[in-house]
């Protein structure tokens, strides 16, 4: 056999062989590595013979090792060790959701989505490393795009190609207003009573500030709103009594700072009004399995008064 040819050997005859040194015997090999005693002989037979050497002694009393044998299978055992650490690595690496995943997630969703999720799927998947990265949407698919975020965590749907995307759930939108607001002790708002003076709105950028602007029937400038730089920023203009303007529910959690500032209330419309939550990644990604796997898990855990969409891709 030329030098550095490996045509015809086989991580498999190696272990036949270290199996028949390791057992001093060719039936118990076989049964160890469940194949047939005549199957084990001649794979051994077909290695020696592109070997250049015998590796065993054959007498009708005894398997032994020769010379050359112990040399050979020495070095047969790391090649098998080699191999198996580089199957584990591959796994490894393949596993879903292990290791470092760079997460992109919408000023607007995440310090009110996050707390509750992180202790979950922290315990579901130990060895997923996150990193998170908080940020406009705009901001964050061109980062995705180029390759420096791995998945997002958005507002659907994304005008953008080249991304796949799933729907996790479907977040309603409440109407939040200063306490001593004429319309504070009504049970539902409608959406033209928060058009017009005393609306406030997010930046320019923020996909809940053009959401919040189609919905309450005002151009994309907004003219007569005002604006804030942050959900939290808005929360506090309103409990200040500057305004009113749209919240997504998961924001408008209770806070004891503004205990009694804001009244939070139900938008009487005929369709339900909110936003679609979900996870976006690149289509050439290969971790899709993965980000799909992530997906149905976040649909499974759902944060209360939202409700779950149906299993699709787009």
């Amino acid at each position: 056999m030329p030098p550095n040819t490996l045509t015809g050997l086989s991580l498999r005859d190696l272990e036949y062989a270290v199996a028949v040194a390791e057992l001093g015997h060719f039936g118990r090999a076989a049964e160890r590595c469940g194949v047939s005693q005549a199957g084990l002989s001649e794979q051994v037979r077909k290695l020696e013979k592109m070997l250049g050497t015998a590796l065993f002694e054959r007498t009708t009393r005894r398997i032994a090792v020769t010379p050359s044998g112990e040399l050979l299978l020495r070095q047969a055992r790391e090649v098998i060790t080699s191999a198996r650490m580089l199957l584990e690595m591959a796994h490894s690496r393949a596993e879903a959701l292990a290791g470092p995943l760079r997460l992109g997630v919408i000023a607007t969703l995440g310090p009110y989505y996050l707390p509750g999720l992180l202790w979950e799927v922290r315990t579901k998947y130990p060895k997923l490393e996150l990193r998170l990265q908080e940020g406009q949407t705009g901001t964050l698919v061109t980062a995705l795009l180029a390759g420096e975020l791995d998945v997002l965590l958005v507002a659907l749907p994304l005008q953008a190609e080249g991304l796949m995307a799933e729907e996790l759930f479907f977040e309603p939108f409440r109407a939040a207003l200063p306490a001593d607001h004429p319309l504070a002790d009504q049970p539902e708002i409608r959406l033209q009573d928060l058009a017009g003076d005393g609306l406030l709105l997010l930046e320019e950028g923020h996909c809940l500030r053009d959401q919040a602007l189609s919905l309450c029937g005002m151009s994309r400038r907004g003219r007569d709103a005002r604006f804030a730089s942050s959900l939290e920023m808005l929360r506090h203009m309103i409990a200040a009594g500057e305004g009113h303007s749209l919240l997504p529910l998961l924001a408008t959690q209770e806070r004891a700072e503004l205990d009694g500032l804001v009244r939070v209330r139900a938008l009487a419309s005929a369709e339900e009004v909110g936003r679609t939550i979900g996870v976006a990644w690149r289509r050439t990604d290969a971790r899709a399995p993965a980000f799909r796997e992530l997906a149905r898990f976040l649909r499974s855990t759902t944060p209360p008064g939202t409700r779950a969409a149906v299993e699709t891709a787009t």
